[in-house]
């Protein structure tokens, strides 16, 4: 990776960053959120469009000399359509959360009234957390899982039919199970309701097939690029051609200013490259290995909520060990992997502790891990969890960590 005019003029910037990269090189990274972008798209982010004003739409700019943007921008947004089967497109957003604003705004007032998954329950902050502008100004009613990890829709629509929310929010930040969005938009429809689907955590898989799409159902789709799509990190938002216009404008004046031009091109070559046929190779890949590493997990007598996984994610409940998700983040660390703490169903520690850990399998399939490397992965998460309190264990298994990172190098061609 050259960092050549960094190191000249920055070289603290320049040794974080080539810190950063050893980090990434050297650690199991299991953070369902994260992956590792190609090269290509790199090259992209860090071009000369960073250097770009281009407020406005493509060909409607608030800025001269934009022709060249226009074109990048073009094809970013032709690109999410063809491969999401959406009308129109939307690539400024800087990030899957405001791309939800931007749907928030375009459809609805503050005090309208939402239904969405609740936070604890594997929803996201831009659904209708407290903290958030979403449930700082809309009413928001959530729905949860049930006793098998599982949507119960019959309570979804019994919740819908009693409150008639305007809007309805499907997609998660943590559910392991298919989403059944026709029903999702069954639902709607009964109570007058829009639907929107965040599917920034399962794009990559509704792209290459192997989750069904909410295309035809949803009138708002949504999504982050940096996810299992192995993009920039961005957002997009995708709807029905009667609300593109509402929908741009929302983006654009309405939430942010200067598109990143740059991060835009990094979007579409990571649309470009989810095309190929390579890229549904490496989505059914991901998904062999978050069943290979949940399975494993089970097979060492560890708990995951819903048990197996449909997709590229689970929770590990850590409640019958005793140990918390907030501790047992940090051991695995020491051990060389990379995971989140997350909250349970009806977790009894507070959302800054937890009794659970969120893992996934997007970045780990990047780098080239398969079934039996997952089935290793598994086998030192748990001796970590049972052995967390025993430094000679713990750099034990620290090796068996870096021997896997050593026969899947990242970034091969540096």
């Amino acid at each position: 990776m050259n960092l050549e005019n960094v190191k000249r003029v920055d070289p603290q910037i320049a040794t974080a960053i080539e810190a950063e990269l050893d980090r990434q090189q050297n650690t199991i990274e299991l953070i369902a959120s994260e992956n590792c972008t190609s090269l290509a798209v790199m090259e992209a982010c860090g071009s000369v469009l960073t250097n770009k004003y281009a407020e406005g739409k493509p060909h409607k700019r608030y800025y001269n000399g934009c022709e060249h943007i226009d074109v990048v921008e073009e094809l970013a947004q032709k690109r999410a359509c063809e491969l999401f089967h959406m009308d129109h497109a939307n690539v400024q957003p800087h990030s899957g959360a405001q791309a939800n604003m931007a749907v928030f705004m375009a459809t609805m007032k503050p005090g309208d009234r939402v239904l969405s998954m609740d936070l604890s329950n594997g929803g996201h902050l831009s659904h209708g957390s407290p903290v958030n502008f979403s449930g700082l100004y809309f009413d928001v009613k959530s729905y949860g899982i049930n006793e098998y990890g599982e949507i119960d829709y019959d309570e979804v629509r019994k919740m819908a039919i009693e409150h008639k929310p305007k809007l309805i929010i499907c997609g998660a930040s943590n559910y392991s199970k298919i989403i059944d969005f026709k029903k999702f938009r069954e639902i709607a429809d009964e109570v007058g309701a829009l639907l929107l689907a965040d599917i920034a955590h399962i794009a990559g898989l509704v792209a290459a097939g192997l989750h069904p799409s909410p295309a035809g159902y949803a009138q708002f789709v949504t999504t982050t690029t940096h996810k299992s799509l192995r993009g920039p990190r961005g957002g997009i938002i995708m709807c029905d051609e009667q609300y593109a216009q509402a929908i741009d404008k929302a983006v654009f004046p309405g939430m942010q200013g200067g598109p990143l031009e740059h991060i835009i091109a990094g979007k579409a070559v990571a649309l470009l490259e989810a095309s190929k046929p390579e890229f549904k190779e490496y989505a059914a890949q991901i998904i062999k290995n978050a069943k290979a590493l949940a399975q494993g997990l089970m097979d060492e007598g560890l708990d995951i909520v819903g048990g197996m996984t449909e997709n590229h994610l689970m929770t590990l409940d850590l409640r019958k060990t005793g140990k918390t998700g907030k501790d047992m983040a940090n051991v695995l660390e020491k051990v060389g992997i990379t995971a989140n703490k997350n909250t349970v169903p009806n977790d009894p520690q507070s959302p800054f502790v937890t009794s659970g850990i969120r893992l996934g399998t997007p970045a780990v399939t990047t780098r080239g891990f398969k079934e039996e490397d997952m089935t290793e992965v598994a086998k030192i998460i748990a001796s970590a969890i049972y052995s967390s309190d025993n430094e000679v264990a713990l750099n034990n298994l620290r090796d068996r960590s870096m021997k896997l990172c050593s026969k899947h190098p990242l970034y091969k061609e540096n």
